[in-house]
This record gives structure tokens, sequence and C-alpha cells, in this order.
């Protein structure tokens, strides 16, 4: 199987639990031109009021910089592993399994299918952890 298996830093901030709070930073990086792969947001409900939004990749000073205005930061516990490749039915479970048989332990997975291609984001708990799964599925 073909898969582009990379590290990848993926940037968190806390954002305001009401209408507009996930707008306001994604507008700053829109307007910084950030080119984002991927964003995931979520209520946090052990604060109340607060969410967490998750994006990926930032590049260059100029996204970099409009990234930690708004409160942005690579997240030194989250480590995060993208892999593409071309869709067929049960690759995330046949991808979950290779870093099981590995003894890689997910700590969490969004994916997500668009025309023939897949991709997926995998994070772990450890740089190790990261390094390791990139090596097992780079192998398959």
């Amino acid at each position: 199987m073909e898969l582009s298996v990379e590290l990848v830093d993926v940037w968190a901030a806390t954002i305001d639990d009401k209408a507009g709070g996930l707008a306001h930073v994604l507008n700053a990086l829109r307007d910084a031109a950030a080119d984002l792969q991927f964003v995931v947001a979520r209520r946090t409900p052990e604060s109340p009021g607060k969410g967490v939004v998750f994006v990926a990749p930032l590049q260059g000073e100029q996204e970099v910089r409009a990234a930690t205005q708004v409160g942005f930061n690579v997240s030194p516990s989250l480590h995060s592993v993208r892999v593409m490749g071309m869709d067929q039915l049960g690759i995330i479970a046949q991808l979950s399994q290779i870093l099981a048989d590995g003894g890689i332990n997910l700590r969490g997975v969004s994916a997500a299918v668009l025309g023939t291609q897949f991709i997926a984001y995998l994070a772990v708990d450890s740089l190790a952890d990261a390094e390791k799964a990139m090596d097992l599925l780079q192998r398959a």
C-alpha cells in the first residue's frame, strides 16, 4: 500500500463557547493566508463556556504570528502523524491494527475521504510513539 506519512504539528487554541468563537480564530488564520487541511473544534466540558480548536498545518512566519496572536500554540503533549493515500474499504481499521500490533496506543483519530483519497491524523502519546508509528506505516 502506498502511503504518504508525515509528522505534523497540530496547533491548539482555547476559544469561547459562543456564536463566533470559532470564526474569530479561523478568520485570523484566513487573513494570514493559512491553507488549513485539518480543523477540529469541540466544547470542553471541564471548562464551561470554553472550547478548543485544533488546526494543521501552519507554515511560515505570517501564519504562525497570526496564530499566536489569537492564542494558538503547538502542544508539547500532542504528537500527530498525518497519513494520506488511496481510499479502500477498512483502511483506518487496517492502519489502526498495524499500529496496535506494533504496540502503539492511539489517543485520537480524525479521518476523512474525499473522492478516491483518504487523509487521517493519528494522535499518539509521545514523539517516540509518533516516530515508531511513522516507521510502521511506511513499511505497510
